[in-house]
């Protein structure tokens, strides 16, 4: 049986008309594990869509796979990648940590800075150490940077949403939540927050498409990197992120 990835290969040098995907491949059927988080992943009854969302789901086409998606808390999504429940997720962090139990197949999403978000002047942050006798929101199972993870030190407060992030500092349970910057962006603006961002922040890594190290869809991680390749020489993964990014934020 021939790979998707020659016929992916293949589809380049043929006019769109003739284009027909992967019909020599038999369709798989993936879970994909998404916890909610706009404008990444979002998640309404029978629907999602968001950046990432609407990108694999460009890949998923072009590969002929069938996609279900399976709702749950970002740490639970990582057990249950863990557990072979869900077969892929979307936009975790690479560390050295999840590497041993998950494969991180490619960095499909673009870099974001990590902002603090804070409402009394008080609370904001010019440097790394004015965030020590802060509380400080963070993501449950969420990685930001190395020395901000590790820090025993830190009064880091988790919960499940950055919603409810961000509700907590408006009710003064957190003095400072930490997000990626569309996500933030867009959650304050979803809840009418007067939050600020503080000039110190940290620049952003890619985030990946991961697959469970026992699901059948690792089988397909070259088919999955032609498929990113084949979007990028039409300019679809372009056009996504310009969609996102246009969207009205603060």
């Amino acid at each position: 049986m021939r790979t998707v990835y020659f016929s992916l290969l293949l589809l380049l040098s043929v006019p769109c008309a003739a284009q027909q995907g992967t019909e020599t491949v038999p369709p798989l059927t993936v879970t994909v594990g998404v916890n909610n988080a706009p404008p990444y992943r979002i998640i309404e009854p029978g629907r999602a869509t968001g950046l990432y969302v609407d990108i694999f789901k460009e890949v998923a086409r072009l590969l002929g796979w069938r996609v279900r998606f399976r709702e749950a808390p970002f740490r639970r999504v990582l057990l249950m990648m863990e557990q072979g429940e869900v077969d892929i997720m979307l936009g975790p962090l690479k560390t050295p940590e999840r590497e041993k139990k998950l494969a991180y197949i490619a960095p499909a999403f673009p870099p974001e800075r990590r902002l603090f978000f804070y409402l009394n002047a008080d609370n904001r942050i010019s440097r790394y150490s004015d965030l020590y006798g802060k509380r400080i929101g963070v993501l449950e199972g969420a990685s930001y940077f190395h020395r901000f993870d590790k820090d025993g030190d830190l009064l880091k407060e988790p919960a499940k949403r950055y919603e409810n992030l961000m509700l907590m500092m408006q009710r003064g349970r957190v003095d400072v939540v930490i997000a990626p910057e569309l996500v933030g962006r867009y959650t304050i603006n979803k809840l009418g927050l007067d939050a600020h961002i503080s000039p110190f922040f940290v620049p952003g890594e890619r985030s990946w498409i991961a697959v469970a190290k026992n699901s059948p869809a690792l089988r397909y991680a070259d088919d999955i990197r032609a498929a990113l390749k084949l979007m990028d020489m039409k300019g679809e993964r372009e056009s996504l992120l310009l969609k996102y990014l246009g969207q009205p934020l603060p």
